[in-house]
């Protein structure tokens, strides 16, 4: 088997993808890795160098689809060659045969995810740009994310679908980002929830007193 995991940013860690690369049986020193380069880049030396080594008879590991690639296309190029060199593709333990037409038809639907994935936070960014810009904040030092890309990675963390590390990965900013943008938002929202109202107590044990309202009737 052969192993191959991305990072984007400089910041990123690999360890986590080769540790899950290793758990899935691939030798350490089989894993061929990418660092600072994203999976819309098709020029990546770590994924050159790990298709060269695949054999026939070989499979592809990687712990996500989106580590392989960004887009359908080039998802589509790295399945191609695959095929001829008669190469299966496991992703995260789930190995999907290129020349079963199941198994092409469940890698395309992946491809089609991440690639989706990926245009709708760009959009996302766009669209805050333009917002920050026609009201005249796009000047000095700009923070990492808009206040939309901030909204929408806690729509994602909240879902629990993603790790700070692919957190990172998505929106293309370091880990740290990640965890100082959801901190300020699970402070944010401690500070609007309304404390609870005390009521009178009981001043031998410091319970409070059990009240009882006696509505008179006519």
């Amino acid at each position: 088997m052969i192993g191959y995991a991305r990072v984007s940013t400089n910041e990123q860690d690999l360890t986590a993808q080769q540790n899950a690369l290793e758990a899935l049986g691939v030798r350490s020193n089989l894993i061929y890795t990418d660092h600072g380069l994203t999976g819309t880049n098709r020029a990546r030396p770590g994924l050159r160098e790990a298709l060269a080594a695949c054999r026939n008879g070989d499979t592809l590991v990687v712990a996500k689809l989106d580590r392989l690639a960004r887009s359908l296309r080039d998802a589509k190029d790295i399945i191609d060659e695959l095929t001829v060199k008669g190469v299966t593709l496991s992703i995260g333990g789930s190995v999907h045969d290129p020349t079963d037409p199941v198994g092409r038809l469940l890698f395309n639907v992946l491809a089609m995810v991440a690639e989706f994935e990926s245009d709708l936070i760009r959009a996302r960014t766009r669209e805050g740009m333009q917002v920050a810009k026609a009201k005249g904040h796009l000047r000095g030092k700009q923070p990492k994310l808009s206040t939309a890309q901030q909204r929408h990675l806690m729509e994602v963390h909240r879902a629990g679908t993603h790790s700070t590390s692919e957190l990172a990965e998505l929106f293309n900013v370091a880990r740290s980002t990640v965890y100082r943008t959801v901190q300020r938002s699970v402070a944010n929202w401690k500070t609007h929830v309304p404390a609870p109202v005390a009521g009178p107590r009981n001043r031998a044990t410091g319970q409070p007193k059990l009240q009882i309202s006696v509505h008179a009737t006519r």
